[in-house]
């Protein structure tokens, strides 16, 4: 078995398995960065507007990803010998980033491929057959989410002597845990009412897959990742760094106030709608911010909403936030919700003087139908981030929540 395969479903997995490849490379001189704000804004628009990054899929190669910052590319450290398989989502945002990623990886020296997964009747199927041949012979595989059926199926099809996992979200932390604990592998923000008729007709897939995700006799598994995971037994955990996006990108130019950090928790069915607007408007209010970062699984009617009842620039990146922010300009504040940015961006942004800080999610904002899991997992996610990161708490004092440093 021979060479090296990527399956890579999000932006974040593509940005981590750049950074994994940064770590196998010997070790060279160290690029030289840019000089900050050379990159000009981040998708910059009126106050209260938002802004989208086009679905680029028809664009093809013409659309180009923000180039290098190091001013010897031909002298990039080499990378080992890798293929990366996007399997291609279908919503127009993440498509857009993804393109973007694949031609920042092509730079980088990695082929990439593109896979319309999920291009309609029989894509499944050509999928499967288009990819037999390189599952065959990849001696390690690599992942950014473990919880993927795609994947799965593709981990009982085919089983690689080496596996490694990359970090998508905070995905990272319960898989490992959920190894750990030999348990069914099950999202977080997912209520366990049993098998419904779907999941039925995959347990096979998956219980197979929760064998091939775990390490055996002839299969070793590795975590990188930049989240606090405590390794299962037989499995290696790697540091991210995101080493590769400091030396890339940035230093960044810092602008005065405060940038919010947006996240998917209510289109998820975990937070409550109107809770949720209100925190943000006070966010807003209290630390002077003026552009609103979007996960790129907001809905429109949400962004809107926000822009129009809070003045924020509603900004939808075109690359990963760890990018966008290395690049600049960022506020010199980054407030966020429970998410992975809390661990990822004091790596990226070292040594640039800005501060992050976390909103902490209470149980009062949590809808009915969230998972009993839910708030201890969020809690989790807060309390395990760096010492310097800054901790908001929310007390309800009138309509409007009243957010404190704690």
């Amino acid at each position: 078995m021979t060479g090296q395969l990527a399956f890579v479903e999000s932006p974040v997995q593509l940005l981590n398995v750049l950074e994994w490849v940064h770590t196998q490379a010997p070790a060279t001189s160290a690029p030289s960065a840019a000089p900050a704000g050379t990159h000009g804004p981040a998708n910059a628009v009126p106050a209260g507007a938002v802004t989208a990054a086009p679905d680029s899929a028809d664009a093809g190669a013409s659309v180009r990803a923000p180039r290098s910052t190091n001013a010897t590319q031909g002298a990039a450290r080499p990378a080992p010998a890798l293929t990366v398989v996007v399997l291609s989502p279908t919503d127009p945002m993440s498509r857009g980033q993804l393109r973007r990623m694949a031609q920042l990886a092509r730079d980088e020296g990695l082929t990439v491929r593109w896979q319309e997964a999920r291009g309609g009747r029989g894509a499944l199927v050509r999928t499967l057959r288009e990819l037999a041949r390189p599952l065959r012979s990849a001696e390690r595989v690599i992942i950014g989410d473990p919880f993927s059926r795609y994947v799965q199926l593709l981990l009982t099809l085919f089983a690689p002597r080496h596996l490694t996992v990359v970090d998508d979200g905070t995905a990272t932390m319960e898989y490992a845990a959920q190894v750990g604990r030999g348990e069914r592998l099950v999202r977080w923000h997912r209520r366990s009412r049993g098998l419904d008729p779907r999941e039925l007709v995959l347990a096979p897939v998956t219980l197979l897959a929760k064998k091939r995700l775990a390490p055996a006799s002839g299969r070793t598994v590795e975590i990188f990742t930049s989240l606090p995971v405590e390794a299962p037994e037989g499995i290696a955990v790697t540091e991210n760094s995101y080493a590769w996006t400091r030396a890339r990108f940035g230093p960044p130019l810092l602008t005065g106030g405060a940038d919010l950090v947006g996240t998917s928790l209510v289109e998820t069915g975990v937070v409550d709608a109107g809770h949720y607007d209100r925190v943000v408007a006070e966010l807003a209010r209290t630390h002077g911010a003026t552009r609103y970062f979007a996960h790129r699984r907001e809905s429109a009617e949400k962004l809107h909403r926000i822009a129009v009842e809070t003045g924020l620039q509603v900004v939808r990146p075109e690359l990963p936030l760890e990018l966008i922010a290395r690049r600049g300009p960022i506020g010199r504040t980054v407030v966020s919700f429970p998410s992975t940015v809390v661990h990822t961006l004091p790596l990226a942004l070292a040594g640039t003087g800005v501060k992050v800080a976390v909103c902490e999610i209470s149980s009062e904002w949590l809808r009915a139908t969230a998972s009993p899991r839910a708030h201890g997992f969020l809690s989790g996610v807060t309390g395990t981030a760096a010492h310097e990161v800054d901790r908001l708490t929310s007390r309800a004092a009138t309509q409007t929540d009243r957010l404190e440093f704690g």
